[in-house]
């Protein structure tokens, strides 16, 4: 399972809320609530997350066994 979980701790690392990715960046929310309920997310959202954030694929999600 993928989960999204490094994804929030990066955010509060670097201090960028969610409401932020949405009005500054233009991230969609349901994009936000695809990530917060570990549900598929494209690549081209997870490409963009690491560029807002100026970090690593690794820094947003982790493969997680059953």
């Amino acid at each position: 399972m993928i989960s999204y979980e490094p994804l929030w701790k990066t955010l509060k690392k670097k201090n960028i809320t969610q409401y932020k990715l949405i009005k500054d960046y233009g991230i969609d929310n349901a994009q936000l609530h695809r990530l917060r309920s570990n549900a598929v997310v494209k690549t081209v959202t997870i490409d963009r997350l690491c560029q807002i954030l100026d970090c690593r694929v690794e820094d947003i999600m982790e493969y997680v066994k059953d």
